[in-house]
């Protein structure tokens, strides 16, 4: 008897209704419903709920509806305390924070993530002026595990204690990579190192007076603008990869009317300005491939590649599945700073490059049209800064790229002495800088510099993370508008006048040099230089023949055949007889008569 008892007791178990969380999107669905006129039972049965469940969340009403207008996901499924604005930015901030340190391979410990979350939250209490709001706030380990869910931030790994530069596996790794380069009999031409850096491309030395001025305004800054740039090559040093540049708007004021397509780097937008999985994805496949595959063809070495990437969350993973030619080998991990190519003076000496580009074209601006150096500043846009970014790019040698495997892959590098090189580089760069910083009158030395590159790898700042925010917020109405331009186009009037002006300049120098062969050689390369244009001012000129030419015989025959007259006997033998069109009006000024019935008349 107490067995079929237990039994029956177990068939009702197991053919109750089994408890389930309803989201917030369905609750506040059955709400409507409810209000609408529809029975409890009947809404109850359609979500195979009981009907007391049903009145628990329409009795709730008002607190569900508080729940969804804070902005809280509709997929939670409990009404969670009501969180102060200064409380929410916070954990905003933060997570852009959490998610840059990640991107700069920065190891994120328990104890960091508490003193940045307390800093935040008593920084935008002063900001608000809310000092009392609410009790003091701690940052506990529990508090920061919910911040992880809260924020999806399942990804970010975070250790008790904060982690150092692993040292013995940059010390182990080169052998290991030496095994897997003979294995696969992989050549200098075939190895390839990619990396991201952060660049602050507006930025001067905090004791410039632009600097100084700069931080006395009121809003964001320019010179927290920042960008990410992706630069890579091979272990031979003659194949440098077009640079991967993601900035935070996708339709910049500065790149109206500009085909993104004919930048001097790959433009891609994300809203933080960094590397994803889908736009790293994205760049191996239409850009990486092709670059190297038609490199490799050129160079008449087989197109197997090894791609050396290091442990970013922006690289995705299982990345050798992607294409049967490229093997990618990951670097282990916090020994980027010691092994890793791209990290050994290809990257910091492209910035030295950049700083010196940017102060040649202010002093230039000044000399040749006086210019201040507050309106260069002012006028310096992301445009200017990516054609900067291009030229940088172009002057880091051969010699350069080739040397930064000495730790990794000595067996790759021809010239040991590339670090002395890169070293005498260095300190000419510098002077360069000082020496051009006193053409603008500005009182700097070589530390100033080298504390301004060292910026470029500082973690974001509390006004960073502010600033930033409120300049995204501020550009979010800006970029449709911008869309709707027009793109840049060639006009034959614009560019005739463009090589009058040339034909002008030249006869400027033609008038004062003494060297008449100098001249010819000169007039000779520059007439050579836009050949190109001239190529398109040319098929430009026949099309537009081409078109008004169609135009007008379309516009003769449909005259002809709808003024076509009734045939007659003829005696002459003329079959056609041809009528002429009427003379041009005020309200068709383009229907000109034909030459053709001109001639047949007038014979």
């Amino acid at each position: 008897m107490s067995g079929s008892k237990r039994k029956s007791s177990g068939d009702v178990a197991g053919t109750a209704k089994k408890r389930h969380a309803i989201t917030m999107e369905t609750k506040v669905k059955i709400i409507e419903r409810v209000e609408r006129g529809e029975k409890m039972v009947d809404v109850a049965h359609s979500y195979n709920l009981n009907r007391s469940t049903i009145g628990s969340i329409v009795k709730n009403k008002d607190k569900i509806m508080e729940h969804v207008k804070s902005a809280m996901p509709m997929t939670s499924t409990i009404i969670t305390k009501k969180r102060g604005k200064v409380m929410e930015e916070m954990e905003k901030l933060l997570s852009v924070w959490m998610q840059d340190q990640r991107q700069r391979r920065v190891p994120l410990s328990l104890m960091l993530i508490q003193e940045k979350a307390k800093s935040l939250y008593e920084d935008l209490k002063k900001k608000h002026g809310e000092e009392s709001e609410g009790k003091s706030f701690n940052a506990s380990r529990s508090w920061v595990h919910r911040f992880k869910a809260r924020a999806k931030l399942h990804n970010v790994k975070v250790s008790d204690k904060a982690a150092s530069t692993d040292t013995i596996a940059a010390r182990e790794f080169p052998e290991t990579l030496r095994e897997i380069i003979d294995e696969g009999a992989y050549l200098p031409e075939q190895v390839f190192n990619v990396d991201e850096t952060g660049l602050y491309w507006k930025r001067m030395p905090d004791r410039s007076y632009i600097s100084k001025e700069e931080k006395l305004m009121p809003g964001y800054k320019a010179s927290k603008d920042r960008l990410t740039l992706l630069f890579g090559g091979n272990a031979s040093g003659d194949m440098k990869l077009k640079p991967l540049l993601v900035y935070h708007s996708e339709n910049p004021r500065a790149l109206k009317n500009i085909a993104k397509g004919s930048l001097p780097v790959v433009w891609k937008s994300n809203p933080k300005a960094w590397v994803t999985q889908a736009i790293f994805q994205d760049w191996f496949f239409h850009h990486f491939i092709p670059e190297v595959e038609k490199y490799c063809l050129e160079k008449d070495v087989p197109f197997n590649i090894l791609l050396l990437l290091d442990n970013a969350p922006g690289h995705p993973p299982f990345m050798d599945d992607f294409h049967p030619n490229v093997k990618v080998v990951h670097l282990p991990l916090n020994t980027t700073a010691l092994i890793q190519p791209m990290d050994q003076g290809v990257i910091a000496t492209f910035k030295k490059y950049y700083l010196r580009h940017t102060f040649r074209q202010a002093v230039k601006a000044s000399d040749e049209s006086g210019t201040t150096l507050r309106q260069f500043w002012k006028d310096y846009n992301i445009y200017k800064a990516i054609k900067n970014i291009d030229f940088a790019w172009s002057e880091v040698t051969a010699v350069t790229m080739n040397g930064v495997w000495k730790n990794l892959c000595p067996k790759f590098v021809h010239d040991f002495r590339g670090f002395e090189k890169m070293d005498e580089e260095s300190k000419e760069v510098f002077s360069n800088l000082v020496t051009l910083s006193e053409k603008l009158e500005l009182d700097l030395q070589e530390d100033d510099f080298i504390e301004l590159l060292a910026v470029q790898h500082e973690e974001l700042t509390n006004e960073d993370l502010m600033e930033l925010e409120a300049q995204r917020k501020d550009e979010e109405g800006q970029e449709e508008e911008e869309a709707t331009e027009e793109p840049k186009r060639f006009t034959t009037q614009e560019m005739a006048r463009g090589f009058a002006l040339f034909e002008e300049a030249l006869l400027v120098f033609e008038a004062q040099d003494p060297n008449v062969e100098r001249y010819t050689k000169v007039a000779a390369a520059v007439q050579n230089a836009i050949q190109c244009y001239r190529v398109i001012y040319d098929e430009k000129k026949r099309a537009t023949t081409q078109t008004s030419l169609d135009r007008f015989y379309k516009r003769v025959d449909r005259i002809k055949s709808s003024k076509e007259p009734e045939p007659v006997p003829s005696t002459s033998g003329v079959s056609e007889i041809a009528t002429c069109p009427p003379s041009p009006t005020a309200d068709d000024p383009s229907a000109l008569p034909s030459p053709t019935s001109s001639s047949s008349s007038s014979q």
